[in-house]
């Protein structure tokens, strides 16, 4: 946690390695692999504003609810991780939203914003991998308004990386083989007359 909060606040993101306690990536892969048929094409855009678009990602999603003991476990996890941010940078960070991403063969995700200035409650975007790919799928964040790539993450199985979601842009590089992750956002509450901001 501590290596967390330290690289967060030195640079505004953070990639740490067997960031979970033991049998909690196992558990989430069967989890995932048990609901495959579940699985939809993933959009652009949130709720109303979602749509396909095969041009720039070509992944499959499913969002997590909690129903399962894997899911549960995971969620109270980065519900610990939530409430250490907001203690160390009294940030308000109101819930997490979160769901599994499958690359086959080929899916990419091509350079994007989690969120933009002023325009999205989405503040840290998480990555929690599942599995290690033989090769492909490298996760890259760029420098905030730059084409500079300040970190290239090859995907392992109980790898964490935390980023700010407004100041960098991202992107995924197309799979070789299956890679199977949990994408997840920390959220501040932008509600209006007391209607609770959406949650997907």
């Amino acid at each position: 946690m501590d290596t967390i909060l330290d690289n967060i606040h030195e640079h505004g993101y953070a990639v740490i390695e067997d960031a979970f306690p033991e049998g909690i990536i196992e558990a989430l892969q069967t989890d995932c692999l048990e609901n495959q048929p579940e699985f939809k094409a993933a959009g652009i855009g949130r709720q109303q504003d979602s749509q396909l678009n095969a041009q720039i990602r070509k992944d499959k999603t499913l969002w997590l609810t909690g129903n399962s003991p894997a899911q549960a476990d995971f969620m109270a996890l980065m519900g610990d991780l939530r409430l250490e941010v907001n203690r160390n940078f009294f940030l308000g960070l109101f819930d997490y939203e979160c769901h599994y991403a499958k690359y086959e063969i080929g899916d990419f995700y091509k350079k994007h914003l989690d969120a933009f200035k002023g325009k999205s409650n989405r503040v840290f975007t998480t990555v929690c991998y599942l599995n290690t790919p033989d090769a492909g799928g490298e996760l890259l964040i760029y420098a905030q308004d730059s084409n500079d790539v300040i970190a290239r993450v090859a995907p392992k199985s109980g790898t964490l990386v935390v980023f700010e979601s407004e100041r960098f842009p991202h992107e995924v590089l197309a799979a070789e083989s299956a890679r199977y992750s949990i994408a997840g956002w920390f959220r501040m509450n932008n509600s209006i007359a007391g209607t609770i901001d959406p949650t997907s």
